[in-house]
C-alpha cells in the first residue's frame, strides 16, 4: 500500500483531495489538527506518533523531525543499499507528501502582530519535509498547492502514479514554495532589527498575471505583486470595467498614483508615458478636472487620469468627450459610472486612498545583472523651511503656488520643469539632455497663459543662470529650486536683475 503523509495549515478542499487518495490505494499519515479533521470526516488515519514512536513535544514544535519520517521521504527506491536499511530499521517508504506552512504571512500582516506571535509561526517540521519530499522527486509527490489536487488526483486514477514530468514540476513548486517562505521571515527578521543594507537580499512575489506583452508586442510581460500587499498601489485596484491592463499601463497609472497621492485638495492628474502632462485642483473635482484638461489638451488624449475624489456626474461627463485610456479614483457615483462605462475600452478602476500615505519604504529597479534598490521620494516638505535668496520676497500667495508647482515637479522626468499658477500646470519640460531645453518646452507649452501669477520648478539646481534669465525674459516672477550648485550666485544674480523671487529647498527631486 502506498503511504501519504498529510499536514496541512490551510485546511480549504483537504478531506475530498485525501479521501481520493484513499480512494488510490493510500493510507494516510497525519498530524494534530489536519488529523482531527480527517478523522471527523471519517478517514481512517494513523497518527504521526505511531510512525515515529515518539510523542511531540514542545508545545508541537518538534513531531516530524525524525528519521521515521525523513528517511521515509529520503530513501531513493532503485538504490538496494537504501531500501535495505529501509527494512533493517522498519522505515515506512513515503510516496507523497501534502504539506502546506503555519501562516506566517498572515501572522505578520495583522496590524498589532507582536514578535512573539510571529516568531510561533515560523514553521520548521514543514519546510523540512517539503525540501526532503521535493529532493526525493523521482520517487516522491509533493503537493503544497490546492490548486495541484485535481491534477495529482487524476494522474493516479488514470496511471496508478504520477509522472516523473508532474513531480519535477511539483518539486520545483515546493521550493518555490519554501523559498519565498523563507524571505518572507528573513525581511520580517531583518526589519525588526533595523538592518537596511543585509549581505543578502531575499524578496518575494506572487504571480498575479501573465500580461499579453511588454512594452511592446514582441516582448514576453509577467506582473508580479509583493506578497505583503501595499493598499494604495495600482495592483491592489478594482477593475469596474474595460480590458486587462497592459505593461505601459500599469506603469503610467503606477506613476499618476504617486502624484495624486501628493495633493490634499480636490485635484486631478492627467499622465502620458510616466509624465504628467497636466495636474489641475480646485474647490471641486469638477473645477479640478477642467484645470487639469486646459494644461495640455492635446497630450491628455488617451492619457490615464487619476482623481483623488469620487467621481460625479458633471466631471465624467467631460471626461466622457475625449478618448482616456485608465480612470482611476477613490470611486465613482452610480450615473457617472453609467456614462463612462459607456466607452467599451476605457478601463475604470477605484482605488481607496485613505491609504495613500500607508508606508512604501523601498522601490526597487532593475539594470543588466543585478538591480537597485532606493527608498521612496516620499519626504514631506514644508514652504515655510525654505530659504529665500533673492532681494524680492516671495509672497504667502507665491509660496503656496510654488509648493503646488513643486510637488508636480517631483514626478516628471529629469531634467524636469514645470510652470504654474495656484489652479494648475501651465507647461511641463522634461527628459531633456539639458535644463534649459526642459524650460523652453515648458515656456511653449504655456504660452499666453503666462502671467503675474507664474511661478516655475526646477527638480534640480541650475547649473547656469541660463535658465533664470530665460525665465525673467518671459515673465515669469517666482522660483523654487533646490540649490547647491557652485554657480547658484550666478542665478541669484540674474534673478535679482529680472525682479524675481527665487527661494531654495535644500532637496533635489531627480526622476530618471
Amino acid at each position: 500500500m502506498k503511504r501519504a503523509l498529510v499536514s496541512v495549515s490551510d485546511k480549504t478542499n483537504l478531506v475530498p483531495f485525501v479521501k481520493g487518495l484513499v480512494e488510490n490505494g493510500f493510507e494516510i499519515v497525519s498530524t494534530g489538527g489536519t488529523k482531527k479533521v480527517l478523522d471527523d470526516a471519517g478517514i481512517n488515519t494513523i497518527s504521526i506518533e505511531d510512525v515515529t514512536h515518539f510523542p511531540e513535544i514542545l508545545d508541537g514544535r518538534v513531531k516530524t523531525l525524525n528519521p521515521y519520517v525523513h528517511g521515509g521521504l529520503l530513501a531513493r527506491r532503485e538504490l538496494p543499499e537504501h531500501m535495505k536499511t529501509l527494512e533493517k530499521l522498519n522505515i515506512t517508504p513515503i510516496d507523497l507528501v501534502c504539506v502546506n506552512l503555519y501562516p506566517f504571512k498572515e501572522t505578520i500582516e495583522k496590524p498589532d502582530v507582536k514578535l512573539a506571535d510571529a516568531i510561533e509561526n515560523i514553521d520548521i517540521g514543514g519546510p523540512s519535509m517539503v525540501r526532503s519530499a521535493a529532493k526525493n522527486y523521482r520517487d516522491v509527490t509533493i503537493v503544497v498547492d490546492q490548486n495541484d489536487y485535481d491534477h495529482v488526483l487524476g494522474e493516479f486514477k488514470e496511471n496508478g502514479t504520477t509522472t516523473l514530468e508532474t513531480r519535477s514540476k511539483l518539486a520545483a513548486k515546493a521550493f518555490r514554495h519554501t523559498a519565498a517562505y523563507d524571505a518572507l521571515i528573513s525581511q520580517y527578521l531583518t526589519k525588526e532589527n533595523g538592518l537596511e543594507d543585509p549581505e543578502k537580499l531575499t524578496l518575494t512575489w506572487d504571480l498575479k498575471e501573465t500580461m499579453r506583452y511588454g512594452e511592446n508586442s514582441h516582448q514576453k510581460a509577467w506582473l508580479y505583486q509583493d506578497a505583503l500587499p501595499k493598499s494604495f498601489s495600482i495592483l491592489s485596484a478594482k477593475q469596474l470595467h474595460g480590458k486587462k491592463l497592459s505593461y505601459n499601463n500599469i506603469k503610467d497609472a503606477d506613476e499618476a498614483l504617486r502624484c495624486i497621492r501628493e495633493f490634499d485638495e480636490p485635484a486631478v492628474v492627467a499622465m502620458k508615458h510616466m509624465n504628467p502632462c497636466g495636474i489641475g485642483r480646485g474647490e471641486t473635482l469638477e473645477q479640478a478636472w477642467d484645470r487639469a484638461y486646459a494644461a495640455d489638451t492635446v497630450s491628455i488624449f488617451g492619457g490615464v487620469i487619476a482623481l483623488n475624489r469620487k467621481v460625479d456626474l458633471a466631471t465624467a461627463q467631460k471626461m466622457h468627450k475625449i478618448f482616456l485610456e485608465i480612470i482611476i479614483a477613490p470611486g465613482f457615483d452610480d450615473d457617472a459610472y453609467e456614462i463612462l462605462a459607456k466607452k467599451k475600452n476605457i478601463r475604470l478602476l477605484s482605488l481607496d486612498f485613505s491609504k495613500k500615505d500607508e508606508p512604501t519604504k523601498h522601490e526597487v529597479v532593475s539594470v543588466m545583472g543585478g538591480m537597485l534598490m532606493q527608498e521612496q521620494d516620499t519626504i514631506k516638505e514644508d514652504y515655510h523651511d525654505w530659504k529665500c535668496v533673492t532681494d524680492v520676497q516671495p509672497t504667502e500667495e507665491q509660496l503656496k503656488t510654488l509648493m503646488f508647482a513643486w510637488k508636480a515637479v517631483k514626478h516628471a522626468k529629469s531634467n524636469a520643469i514645470v510652470l504654474a499658477n495656484d489652479e494648475r500646470t501651465l507647461g511641463v519640460g522634461e527628459g531633456q539632455p539639458n535644463r534649459i531645453d526642459s524650460l523652453k518646452i515648458a515656456v511653449k507649452h504655456a504660452g499666453d497663459d503666462i502671467d503675474e501669477r507664474t511661478v516655475m520648478a526646477s527638480d534640480a539646481f541650475f547649473p547656469f543662470g541660463d535658465c533664470v534669465e530665460y525665465a525673467g525674459k518671459h515673465g515669469i516672477k517666482a522660483v523654487v529650486q533646490p540649490g547647491g550648485s557652485i554657480r547658484d550666485q550666478e542665478s541669484i544674480d540674474m534673478a535679482n536683475k529680472y525682479g524675481i523671487a527665487m527661494v531654495t529647498t535644500g532637496v533635489r527631486h531627480f526622476r530618471h
